[in-house]
Order: structure tokens, then sequence, then C-alpha cells
């Protein structure tokens, strides 16, 4: 579905990053990797390589404009073009709004949001001289109904919304589409240490009655990346169970 696709997914080390990129690679697509060290990579690599596919892994700092820049062009040097681009470099740094200490929020804002503004900037260049694209911001339900307790996450991926939608309208004249995904709670390393009672009240809030899963979040990925959804842009697309309609 994605053979000859070249595509750039932040933030790919572990969890919902890990699943996107070995998804992409297993429809075809050559995968450009990142994390903040290549040895959070090393997994990623040999799994897409062993699979018979083609990887590169790139370490940096999406929060850091030449991190970003040296992302995408290593994507060009070594592949020749840019197709898809997965925003889902993210951190944490919760606490309650009156106790949240400045570098906190400037932590998680620079990541989650300004990572993902600046990948989309280097990357629309080289997509609007090719005249096609996907861009796919992997943002949170939280960004859509808040959490306690996470006003700098929820602000954040408020903001990639916000993000989603104007850049969607500047690029739609190039072909490239702009479109998010809000994962509701997924089981991850982020959710993996919750007490069975924790776990319990959470799926109570969930129509479906369960969390989601990684493949659940990366599906939405490959359909929005792919040709069936060319007519698709500046979308929200809610991955959570009935949590938040």
């Amino acid at each position: 579905m994605l053979t000859g696709k070249v595509a750039v997914v932040t933030g790919a080390s572990r969890g919902i990053g890990k699943c996107v990129a070995l998804e992409l690679a297993a429809q075809g697509a050559r995968i450009v990797a990142s994390a903040r060290t290549l040895e959070g990579l090393d997994g990623l690599a040999a799994e897409i390589i062993a699979a018979g596919g083609e990887v590169i892994a790139v370490a940096g700092d999406v929060s850091v404009s030449t991190d970003a820049d040296r992302l995408v062009a290593r994507a060009v040097e070594g592949f020749g073009r840019l197709d898809i681009l997965v925003n889902n470099a993210g951190i944490t740094r919760d606490g309650l709004l009156l106790r949240m200490k400045d570098e906190d929020w400037d932590a998680v804002l620079d990541t989650n949001l300004k990572g993902a503004f600046l990948c989309t900037r280097a990357a629309a260049r080289v997509m609007s001289r090719q005249k096609s694209g996907r861009i796919i911001n992997i943002s949170s339900v939280v960004g859509e109904m808040g959490n306690a307790g996470q006003v700098n996450y929820s602000a954040s991926k408020a903001g990639m919304l916000g993000l989603t939608k104007s850049t969607a309208r500047e690029l739609a004249r190039r072909n490239v589409t702009v479109n998010a995904i809000t994962p509701g709670f997924i089981i991850t390393d982020m959710t993996g240490g919750l007490s069975d009672k924790a776990r319990e009240g959470l799926e109570a809030q969930i129509p479906l009655g369960r969390l989601g899963t990684v493949d659940d979040v990366a599906h939405s990925v490959l359909f929005l990346a792919s040709d069936q959804a060319a007519y698709i842009t500046g979308q929200v697309l809610g991955v959570n169970g009935g949590m938040y309609m």
C-alpha cells in the first residue's frame, strides 16, 4: 500500500511511535525513525531490517530547530524524498496548576508542540516542492477535553489541533494533507504501571469498555497516510473508544 513512500516518525523508540513505524514499514514504506538517542532505536531498526525493510535511525531533539531540519534532511539524503511525517514525539511532566514549575510547562510545550511545529515546517518545504505529502499529528483526547493535573500536556495537545487545521489550510494547494489523531487511554509504558483499581476506573469511562492498543492508533495512521485518505485534511480523528464524542 505504501511501497516506495518515505516516512519520518518522531518518538519512534517505543509505544505508539514504534508501532506506527513498524506498521508503515510492513506496508512498504521506508522509515526514518527519530528519538533522543540512537540506543532507543536499535530494537526498532533491527525489527524493520529483519523483515526486509529499510530504515534510517536519527538521534535528535525535535524541539531544536537544527535537529528537526537535520531529521528531514536525512530522509531526503537517504531516500530521495519525504512523503509522510508522523509527529508523535511527546513527554509528560504532570502536576497541579498551582504547583507546576515553569520548567515543567516549558519542557512539555517545547517537545510536544514546538517539536511538531519545527518538524512540520521542515517537512512542508520538501512536500511543497514535491506537491504531495501527508502530515499526521498525534495529539490526545486530553487536548479536547482537558485533564486535571495535566495543564501543560493538555495545552500542548490542544495546540497541535490548531497547528493541524492552520497548516492544512496553508498546504492544501500543494496537495499536502494535514490531520490529527487524538488517542484516548492507550496501553503503553505510561499506563503499564496502573493499579488494577485505577485501570478499572479508566475503563468505566470508556463506552467500549477497554483501553486502546498501540495497534488501534497505528491503523488509523496507516489510513490517513494512504491514498484512500487523499480527500481528507484538517480533520481530527478520535481513537478513544467513545470516551469523548
